[in-house]
């Protein structure tokens, strides 16, 4: 209160002022510190407090979101601008977030999520859970669109009459494999090592004692014989003229060796391999020449494995024993008059779980129309396959239906149901279709009790298919998705490395999960996971081989996300750092809070050109801001990307750019100090809420499939709140969210007006 005192006094000046013309300690800090740029004339980003009170914040609740935001995160007053002590902001941000949360707890609104269309990893995940079959969704079906950062947002996930097509095709594909249809045409898949891929050493998950090679997982229809047609970069095929020998080719079935093809011999064959999933591995058997290092591996990294193409099936022997047929064929029929009770239990069985519900009477007879189809045509097998066909291109697995009562009017919120919260938690927690465990208790009516709800949610953390919270929200999250298209040009950088750089990220937010350890980890953690490639790299000691292991990191510079290539290198251009893009990113993807738009025709960074004296990416940037145009969004940025110049485009450590020594100094907008990643680590440590709030954010909209709005915000804070006492452990942010309204509810969409209208000349 002693701050507020001082504020109010301040403003009311030392002339004495009447009670009349009291105002309160916040309006008096807005009339201080904001008035002057956002006023009724100003207008400054849009935004006007003139005839806005933060006690009724209530009444303008979009607009004070929007302040509380940009004070949480220090963004406000501006760089440069008078400031108040940050505790002082921090309380009144505080009353504004209190306000706030107090007049949407008594009228909460959950938000509505548009009809949602599985996307591709989603659909070949359901695929996976309810065929037990792995499929390649990305050959199935076109790249989907992303909104608010993820490609599972329902708005964005368009449906065209193509888009059906491709979805039809798909379940036709799908079945023939699934069944194991004997009438199946050899098709060929090819796959291809990247062309910056080092193939000088032992890549992990092929024999110890090989090197190279490609290791490829691959579902084969039949059992059959099939044709294997490898590609290798001439200088694998010998080079006896400077004393090295040729290369035997060694060819694993899920790790044993089932073919061994001698060195000169001819790289196409063919071998008999069961139906199912397997794994092969083809690559070759080291032989360099004992005191030859440097000449071998100059010789390696020119050969090695281009490609692979698998073509079949051939001569088929039958559908074999797959998983897949396991799965599906829960009864096999005695005799003929037993097929059509036997295709009932099979297609009930599928069909509850691909369309998340029990199945009525109705849905069974559509369904054994088709077997029946299929069974005219061929045997039971086949009317099984077309059936299957059916439930896969039906709309209730393609898309996720939450029916509104009838009884709710237009606008209220209600709770969904059972079966419709059962799919909400499984596409949240594994992007994939319920399990019977989960199914059985929202059939039962049971799911939404919260002891029942909070056990399923931690059972379903605990398990296997939780690693979709790895491949798909952090993968988006964190921009892992973009490494594939980088194309630094640095001479150290090839395939090896940006898979290492993938892989640790991924292995590093997997242990958050796996061990249930506190989110602000991810900041902060001192220890990651590497191989040799990368611990050499990043100059880590003591690290051989191709296999990750968990490594203490003994200094700061690397702890937590900041230090990690796979970070550092999305955030770069293709010839520099870019101090820009990871201050941007660090902005939207850490604190929440993004930068302003650049203005039109901002001229780009100039480049050094030849024959001068190369300047830092720094010294270019100050140049940069010296246009006012781009000083405004630079000033906010520049210096958070600064503190990382330490890191190359690549993430390796220097102290120099460009012939000068690095200058890592600056100051964020609320007047933190940095001078390098430790510094930007402590800054962001100490707003710790703000990223835990961000991070809550994140995973809401991954988990709604819907944009955070500023209705939410209470929610979010509430969570953030209850995770802080539980050591804001990543599990306390999930479960969190499962219990929260917009999670287990929703508002009933608004009625278009052509059906009111239509209601009306109906009555």
């Amino acid at each position: 209160m002693r701050a507020w005192a001082y504020i109010a006094g301040a403003v009311l000046g030392a002339a004495g002022a009447s009670a009349q013309t009291a105002v309160s300690p916040e309006r008096a800090l807005i009339n201080q510190y904001c008035s002057g740029c956002h006023n009724d004339k100003l207008k400054t980003g849009g935004l006007s407090l003139d005839n806005l009170d933060p006690a009724k914040a209530g009444e303008h609740s979009e607009i004070w979101e929007k302040v509380a935001h940009k004070l949480r995160a220090g963004m406000m007053p501006p760089s440069g601008a008078r400031r108040p002590d940050r505790a002082v902001l921090d309380a009144f941000t505080a009353k504004v977030e209190a306000e706030l949360d107090r007049v949407w707890a008594a009228r909460p609104n959950p938000g509505t999520t548009a009809l949602h269309r599985l996307n591709r990893m989603e659909y070949g995940n359901a695929i996976r859970d309810l065929l037990d079959l792995e499929v390649d969704a990305a050959t199935l079906l076109p790249a989907d669109d992303s909104s608010d950062g993820f490609d599972n947002v329902a708005d964005a996930l368009a449906v065209s009459p193509a888009l059906l097509e491709r979805y039809v095709a798909a379940a036709e594909k799908i079945s023939r494999i699934a069944i194991g249809d004997s009438t199946i045409s050899p098709v060929t898949a090819t796959y291809r090592a990247a062309s910056d891929l080092s193939q000088a050493d032992h890549l992990e998950g092929l024999p110890l004692g090989t090197r190279g090679g490609l290791v490829m997982r691959h579902t084969f229809p039949l059992d059959a014989e099939y044709s294997f047609k490898v590609r290798a970069r001439p200088a694998a095929i010998g080079l006896g003229a400077v004393g090295f020998h040729d290369e035997d080719l060694e060819v694993t079935l899920n790790g044993e060796r089932i073919k061994l093809v001698k060195a000169g011999g001819p790289l196409d064959f063919k071998i008999p391999v069961p139906a199912g999933p397997q794994t092969i591995g083809v690559a070759f058997v080291r032989k360099n020449p004992p005191g030859a290092d440097d000449l071998w591996r100059i010789y390696a990294n020119n050969s090695g494995v281009q490609s692979v193409a698998i073509t079949g099936p051939l001569n088929p022997a039958g559908p074999g024993d797959t998983p897949s047929r396991r799965r599906i064929f829960v009864c096999r029929p005695a005799s003929e008059r037993d097929e059509t009770s036997c295709a009932k239990q099979i297609l009930s069985s599928l069909a509850r779980r691909a369309f998340r519900q029990p199945v009525k009477d109705a849905d069974l007879e559509l369904l054994l129309g088709f077997y029946q189809g299929g069974r005219n045509k061929g045997n039971f097998d086949f009317g099984v396959e077309k059936a299957l066909a059916r439930v896969l291109f039906d709309p209730r697995f393609v898309f996720r239906f939450e029916r509104e009562p009838s009884n709710v009017a237009s606008g209220s919120a209600y709770r969904i149901s059972d079966l419709e919260l059962a799919s909400r938690l499984s596409f949240f927690l594994w992007s994939s279709i319920p399990d019977e465990e989960l199914l059985n208790l929202a059939i039962e009516g049971r799911l939404h009790e919260p002891a029942v709800l909070d056990h399923q949610a931690r059972r379903m953390l605990a398990d296997a298919r939780a690693e979709s919270l790895v491949t798909n929200f952090a993968n988006q999250w964190l921009f892992l998705r973009e490494l594939k298209n980088a194309r630094p040009e640095a001479k150290d950088f090839n395939d090896n490395l940006r898979q290492a750089f993938r892989r640790e990220t991924e292995l590093f937010f997997r242990s958050i999960i796996q061990e249930d350890r506190s989110v602000l980890d991810l900041l902060n953690a001192d220890y990651t996971f590497v191989d040799e490639l990368l611990a050499r790299h990043y100059g880590i000691p003591n690290v051989f081989g191709s296999q990750f292991r968990r490594v203490t990191l003994t200094g700061d510079a690397r702890r937590g996300l900041l230090g990690q290539g796979s970070i550092l290198l999305v955030t770069s251009v293709a010839n520099r750092t870019s101090p820009v893009q990871r201050g941007k990113w660090i902005l939207e993807n850490l604190m929440g809070t993004a930068p302003p738009l650049p203005p039109p025709n901002v001229p780009p960074l100039k480049e050094n050109e030849g024959g001068q004296q190369p300047a830092s990416v720094r010294e270019r940037l100050i140049e940069h801001r010296q246009n006012p145009v781009c000083a405004a969004c630079h000033k906010i940025m520049d210096p958070i990307g600064f503190s990382l110049e330490n890191f190359d485009l690549i993430g390796k450590w220097r102290d120099t750019d460009g012939g000068t020594h690095i200058d890592a100094s600056g100051e964020m907008v609320d007047g933190s100090k940095l001078d390098g990643p430790a510094s930007l680590r402590r800054a962001l440590l100490s707003r710790s809420d703000l990223f835990v709030s961000t991070l809550t954010e994140k995973l809401m909209i991954y988990a709604l499939g819907r944009g955070v709005k500023y209705y939410d915000m209470p929610v979010v804070r509430s969570i953030t709140r209850e995770a802080a006492r539980r050591d804001n452990r990543f599990s306390s942010l999930v479960l969190g969210i499962v219990a929260s309204a917009p999670f287990q509810m929703r508002v009933k969409s608004p009625q278009p007006a052509n059906e009111l209208a239509m209601r009306r000349d109906t009555r």
